[in-house]
């Protein structure tokens, strides 16, 4: 999750392709020019240890958009793959 966030940050598409599960994985990640990522909270984590082939982490991500701050703030569903951790999908949480 930290190392997604911090592409996210850095705006590295082909990390965050790589690192996303090919059945949901889009065709590309857009990036809004006028956000800008400020800091992660990891809330929560399920399972997702080297036993696990499955966890969740639940996030809140700190931005800004156009200087305004906000928070995306969601569960996110991780699967491992051919022994790496992808994202699958995730929901908001309000």
């Amino acid at each position: 999750m930290r190392s997604r966030y911090a592409a996210f940050v850095v705006q590295d598409a082909g990390y965050l392709l790589r690192t996303w599960h090919p059945s949901t994985r889009p065709t590309a990640v857009d990036f809004d020019p006028a956000m800008r990522w400020t800091g992660l909270e990891i809330l929560e984590t399920t399972e997702g240890s080297a036993f696990h082939t499955t966890g969740t982490v639940t996030f809140r991500a700190h931005y800004t958009d156009d200087g305004r701050p906000d928070a995306l703030h969601e569960k996110s569903r991780f699967v491992r793959e051919q022994g790496a951790w992808v994202y699958e999908a995730g929901v908001f949480v309000d």
